[in-house]
């Protein structure tokens, strides 16, 4: 019996070596673009070719055009439009709203969130899983954080009568994004009617309108 339970300690220790990100074994991984290496994630460009150019990113000053059905644009600073993070586990974003724009409830299914308002006022929240599905929200002023655990369908809506924006930094520097209508409604191929009238307790027309519109 303790022979048992020593094995399957063991195989839980293992398991837990082997599904682990490792940690890096160089001082950086630049993202090398357009290489057809298949990797998790980006292959690296020679360490030797690395400019600083490969670190910096410009542009962040600028606001997004929230001219769209959400009313906000969000400019990304992942590891594909800035390849030095690659390997590194940080990224970050800038998002624009105008006003009552929202980021629409979305996941992101390998980083955790923290928010900084810059200007503006902010209704933020996220959404607990399943079974309390509890709502978790505050209003954020300029200066004000707020964390958004990895993988909870959170969102954010500008309640000010003026543009807003935020700085969003990630623990990923791929952090992924699923927007819960788009990835729903938007699938191609379409989800079936029949499934999605089910799901959300209303007649198949309804899903049939909703898919319209993505």
């Amino acid at each position: 019996m303790a022979k048992s339970l020593l094995l399957v300690g063991f195989s839980f220790l293992l398991l837990d070596f082997v599904a682990a990100d490792h940690s890096p074994l160089q001082d950086f991984c630049i993202a090398q673009a357009g290489s057809s290496v298949l990797v998790n994630g980006l292959a690296c460009k020679d360490p030797k070719m690395v400019q600083a150019n490969d670190f910096s990113f410009s542009g962040l000053h600028l606001p997004g055009n929230t001219s769209n059905a959400a009313g906000s644009r969000v400019t990304p600073v992942f590891a594909a439009q800035l390849p030095g993070p690659n390997t590194l586990g940080i990224s970050l974003a800038r998002v624009d709203y105008a006003p009552w724009g929202i980021n629409p409830p979305h996941i992101h299914p390998r980083a955790s969130e923290i928010l900084v308002v810059q200007e503006g006022t902010l209704e933020v929240g996220f959404i607990t899983s399943n079974p309390d599905n509890r709502l978790i929200s505050k209003v954020l002023q300029k200066g004000d954080a707020f964390v958004f655990p990895q993988g909870l369908i959170h969102f954010q809506r500008n309640i000010g009568t003026g543009n807003a924006f935020a700085i969003a930094a990630l623990g990923s520097q791929n952090p992924g994004v699923i927007t819960i209508g788009n990835a729903v409604f938007g699938a191609n191929p379409d989800v079936s009617a029949d499934i999605l009238a089910k799901a959300f307790q209303v007649d198949k027309s309804v899903v049939n309108q909703i898919q319209s519109k993505f």
